[in-house]
């Protein structure tokens, strides 16, 4: 089993995190959404992976890429690097990475998070993995028939055609079937909204015959801007929580301070006159003093006092001091 993840952009919408370092990295509860995002994957497939791709811009620099191999590495896969330079869409992005398009693969973009239980039906040709939404014309949805096969795609209907919101993540039994098909979407200059779209390769194979089944997840995450990123990480940390998995690093350094759970604490953070939770992320090296902090997102080597802290989300290397409550500085921001 092979996963592709594309993952070319930095993430706009996420700025000024995202201005040194690419949204898939951003950690949640600790760790990198598209570290998060692969092992969820992993385990929802429960079989071995033998290579992870990963789509970025030539930009991201050679420490990410290091960062990626060492994610594959930990799964026991192979990791792959491929370069999408321009933003030409989804189909673009996945045939930026051709040479990995064969056998049983996952795609999966990384800019969400999931937590499911289901079994993969291995009999279907694809699966598309989605969530039931309360108002899914904001959303793309499947379309089912009768035996519960998808036979449509539908972006964002005007009328109701179901509550079933395509994620973004996709099981091929070969995924060089959707390659061919992508080919043809290339060589044909078949574009939607200015871009090469996946949906239009996929919508070939329905047009084939193929069968696509839904694969329902429990949660879906999104990781787009400040807001959801931080109330992503808030509820990651509660499932974290009540999973019993240890989220504060043994050596915090704790003077008349108090950690209210859930919360993630990195390596050599110290808190001083502190009172942190629940729902808080402070990567390693943070300091927090005569501080209250709440449901907020801090990386790393941050220093913060004199705060009183609600959705926050804070970068790495960045000083705050002040009563602000509703913030979004990136990396080596100072507010004093």
């Amino acid at each position: 089993m092979k996963i592709i993840v594309p993952m070319a952009g930095r993430g706009s919408r996420l700025r000024p995190h995202t201005l040194t370092i690419p949204k898939p990295l951003i950690p949640i509860a600790g760790k990198p959404i598209v570290h998060r995002l692969v092992e969820d994957i992993a385990g929802v497939l429960n079989q071995d992976i033998e290579e992870v791709a990963f789509i970025i811009h030539e930009t991201f620099g050679k420490k990410v890429e290091e960062e990626l191999i060492a994610i594959a590495q930990k799964l026991g896969a192979k990791g792959t690097i491929y370069y999408q330079n321009e933003a030409l869409g989804t189909g673009h992005a996945i045939m930026c990475a051709k040479d990995s398009l064969s056998g049983p693969a996952v795609i999966a973009y990384a800019d969400t998070l999931i937590r499911a239980d289901f079994d993969l039906d291995k009999n279907a040709d694809s699966v598309i993995w989605v969530k039931q939404v309360d108002e899914p014309e904001a959303f793309g949805v499947v379309k089912l028939n009768e035996a519960n096969e998808i036979v449509e795609l539908v972006e964002k209907p005007a009328t109701f055609v179901s509550d079933l919101a395509v994620i973004g993540i996709y099981y091929f039994k070969d995924v060089a079937v959707l390659k061919n098909e992508l080919q043809l979407v290339l060589d044909n200059n078949i574009i939607h909204g200015g871009e090469y779209q996946i949906n239009d390769g996929i919508k070939q194979m329905m047009a084939k015959g193929m069968t696509f089944v839904p694969g329902k997840v429990d949660e879906w995450m999104d990781c787009g801007n400040k807001n959801v990123t931080v109330e992503t990480n808030s509820r990651m940390l509660g499932f974290l929580h009540n999973d019993g998995e240890h989220l504060v690093d043994f050596d915090v350094k704790l003077e008349n301070s108090t950690i209210i759970p859930p919360c993630y604490i990195g390596k050599n953070v110290v808190l001083t006159n502190a009172t942190v939770g629940p729902n808080v992320s402070l990567g390693d090296g943070c300091h927090v003093s005569n501080s209250t902090i709440q449901n907020s997102l801090v990386q790393t080597h941050s220093h913060i006092k004199n705060a009183n802290l609600d959705n926050a989300m804070i970068g790495n290397h960045a000083s705050f001091d002040g009563n602000f409550t509703s913030i979004s500085i990136g990396d080596y921001s100072v507010l004093e």
